[in-house]
């Protein structure tokens, strides 16, 4: 989250303008929303917010900042009028005041983050109580999926840079492991999940890349599990003839960072079973059609959803009779966080009806996980831009990796 940097207000009473919307109205209580934190700056050190406070952002006009009588500072880095409030009733007062205008025609329609039956859980941030109260004002509650999506996830040309610097380094850090892995093999030295998963947490910090989580290292059966993850007191080893799956993701170690995250797989051994061959590829053929789909909407200036990029892959998948085995998303938006708060590609586990959008990036990773045997993941990074999408980092994973054993 980046923190203390003044919202760009001109820019979105443009968007609110050309939505159709009257405001943007956000929320938090305890820092509930990251949203809000991010796009208006808040939080950081020295940072105490333990009341409610909204910040609204009016199509037209100046911003208002409703806060609690004993922090009353905590939106003073944000431009506009403040209004200060101690009993429930004048909260909800100085609400309705701000969000309606007398003589006004129709509702007013306020952008918050809400998405209408959970659609997007990822957005949902307001609970349902606030919702209702702000809709007892007679005011349309209207979701910010868009608004977040340009506001929030939408990269600068550093942080590009720096991403590309993380997905460069990754796909050199998951060449070394492979090759890590076949060094002790060949040596009769006994190399299990976890000592590849912590070489990698040593190669992130050899390249100054930090990461909330370790990498996934799996094995066999073990990678049938998509978030399975080794730790010092569960994992197996690996041997010759095993298959292996592993998924790292991290950014650079800088302020405003972006996250770089890639899947590979390979086979410990010359000659891995068809089946495996076979599977891969129907994977890596799913991954490439909906690479071919983006680019090509790009590159026409077609406007497409999140959901439209998940079902051409998932139809190559379900066409190659293994539909049932693809069990998550084909993607997720990437930002500060591994998991951003962009457009998904997911027609699955949602139904993400966001457009990609510009200067945003996210995974293309489709999966067939066999429940006892293997699961194959094969995850490129996006990054889409006027007129183009590109694959970042490197050149995506073509054919089982072989290790020399």
């Amino acid at each position: 989250m980046q923190t203390n940097q003044r919202a760009n207000v001109p820019a979105i009473q443009q968007a609110l303008e050309a939505a159709g919307f009257d405001g943007w109205l956000f929320y938090s209580f305890r820092e509930s929303d990251p949203i809000a934190a991010s796009i208006l700056g808040v939080g950081g050190e020295g940072h105490i917010a333990t009341r409610r406070w909204f910040y609204l952002i009016p199509a037209h006009g100046d911003p208002i900042k409703i806060v609690h009588s004993i922090e009353r500072g905590v939106l003073d880095h944000l431009p506009g009028l403040k209004l200060i409030y101690l009993p429930w009733q004048q909260l909800h007062q100085h609400l309705k005041d701000s969000l309606t205008s007398p003589g006004a025609v129709g509702q007013p329609r306020i952008a918050m983050q809400y998405s209408k039956n959970n659609a997007i859980p990822y957005l949902s941030r307001v609970d349902a109580g606030t919702i209702e109260l702000i809709r007892s004002f007679e005011v349309e509650v209207v979701s910010s999926a868009d608004l977040v999506n340009y506001f929030e996830s939408a990269w600068t040309p550093e942080q590009l840079s720096l991403h590309e610097i993380a997905a460069t380094a990754l796909y050199q850090i998951v060449q070394a492991a492979f090759a890590e892995i076949g060094n002790a093999i060949r040596a009769r030295r006994l190399i299990t999940e976890y000592d590849i998963q912590q070489f990698i947490v040593r190669a992130f910090t050899d390249r100054d890349l930090i990461s909330r989580d370790p990498p996934i290292v799996a094995v066999n059966a073990n990678s049938a599990s998509p978030h399975y993850e080794p730790t010092s007191d569960r994992h197996s080893p690996i041997l010759a003839g095993d298959f292996v799956l592993i998924d790292l993701w991290a950014r650079v170690n800088q302020p405003g960072s972006v996250y770089a995250d890639i899947t590979w797989t390979a086979f410990a051994g010359a000659k891995p079973p068809e089946r495996m061959n076979k599977v891969f590829e129907i994977v890596r053929d799913a991954r490439d059609a909906a690479v071919v789909f983006v680019k090509q909407a790009f590159a026409e200036g077609r406007a497409i959803h999140g959901w439209q990029v998940d079902d051409v892959c998932r139809n190559v998948i379900r066409s190659a009779g293994f539909g049932q085995y693809f069990i998550h998303r084909t993607g997720h938006n990437i930002d500060t966080e591994v998991h951003g708060n962009g457009a998904n590609i997911d027609n699955l586990e949602t139904r993400d009806d966001r457009i990609l959008i510009p200067r945003t990036c996210f995974s293309i990773e489709p999966g067939i996980y066999l429940d006892g045997e293997f699961g194959v993941r094969s995850e490129i990074d996006v990054y889409v831009s006027d007129g183009e999408a590109r694959v970042t980092g490197g050149v995506p994973q073509s054919k089982l990796l072989l290790i020399d054993v």
